[in-house]
């Protein structure tokens, strides 16, 4: 977990001036610094109490004060504002030197704090693992795989590899291909997506395939390895990396992942899988300190590699 900081305890009285507000409201303007759910938080969590009487006690936002009212704060920062902490969080390496290492990450891990996932990350472990990640940006993390995406990423240790291969992955000399189980038929068995992907105009959580200088471009290449009765085996080789992309593109043609929640809408899947089915299977570059060629590749981890078998059968 974050360290967390003592909180900051601050007393205030409500002036006359603000009778018949709602305490949340007054709490507000008197504390511009801080937001006003921010606020409500504060108050939710029992942080914020008020004297009734002689007696201080937990309050409510809906609370109306009339003024005159003792109120007390305990000020707490927001996780986002804390430090990240090392967590011993075991994680499967194939490849470490003193500039990169390459690791298969699990699905259902996170790789960067986020709302909802403060810890228990792949940041938080790495910071654990690599001495000097904490003064790397990201602690070294040049792209990412999404929660429930399984397979590998390669991670910086110096700021120098960090810088080379974040511009090798916008020089698109990065190789980076993924196996996918996709709802439908596809009618073609190879091909190319070119399009562009932007936040979704209405549901924030989502990206969208978007109109041009919307979003940014993105281009997957595909294939087909094996054609089953309702859904497809496809590999997938990016050369773009935006965010959610091949689960956008696939979906845009109208072949989203089988266990994507969030892009298969209402298609119906016809085989039951816990997330979407996606897995980064090889992974090249060329090494940012000795400029030899790598390459590594990751067998899908058991849950997809049941669904080939079962999907074979």
């Amino acid at each position: 977990m974050p360290h967390q900081p003592m909180p900051q305890s601050r007393h205030l009285t409500i002036p006359p001036e603000h009778a018949g507000r709602r305490l949340d409201q007054s709490l507000a303007e008197l504390l511009p610094e801080y937001s006003r759910s921010r606020i409500q938080a504060w108050i939710d969590a029992g942080l914020v109490r008020i004297a009734m009487g002689d007696t201080p006690a937990n309050a409510s936002r809906k609370l109306k004060v009339w003024g005159g009212e003792a109120v007390s704060l305990e000020a707490e920062a927001h996780p986002a504002e804390l430090p990240y902490q090392a967590e011993a969080i075991a994680l499967s390496i194939l490849y470490e030197d003193d500039a990169i290492l390459v690791l298969d990450k699990p699905a259902g891990l996170v790789t960067h704090p986020g709302a909802g996932n403060w810890e228990g990350t792949l940041l938080n472990a790495l910071l654990h693992h690599v001495p000097g990640a904490a003064t790397l940006p990201r602690a070294g993390i040049v792209h990412r795989l999404d929660k429930d995406t399984s397979g590998l990423m390669v991670v910086a240790k110096t700021l120098e590899a960090q810088t080379q291969l974040v511009r090798d992955l916008q020089a698109r000399s990065v190789k980076r291909v993924y196996w996918a189980v996709a709802l439908g038929r596809l009618q073609r068995l190879e091909g190319s997506i070119e399009a562009p992907i932007g936040r979704h105009p209405t549901q924030r959580i989502k990206m969208a395939v978007v109109e041009e200088g919307r979003g940014k471009p993105a281009l997957t290449h595909y294939k087909v390895l094996r054609q089953f009765a309702e859904v497809a085996w496809v590999e997938c080789r990016l050369a773009t990396g935006r965010t959610h992309q091949i689960r956008v593109h696939l979906a845009h043609i109208g072949h989203p992942l089988l266990g994507d929640s969030v892009y298969a809408g209402r298609k119906r899947s016809p085989i039951d899988f816990p997330h979407q089915a996606l897995h980064a299977v090889r992974l090249g570059l060329v090494h940012p300190g000795t400029g030899e060629t790598m390459e590594w590749e990751a067998a899908p981890p058991e849950d997809f590699a049941g669904l080939l078998r079962q999907l074979e059968m």
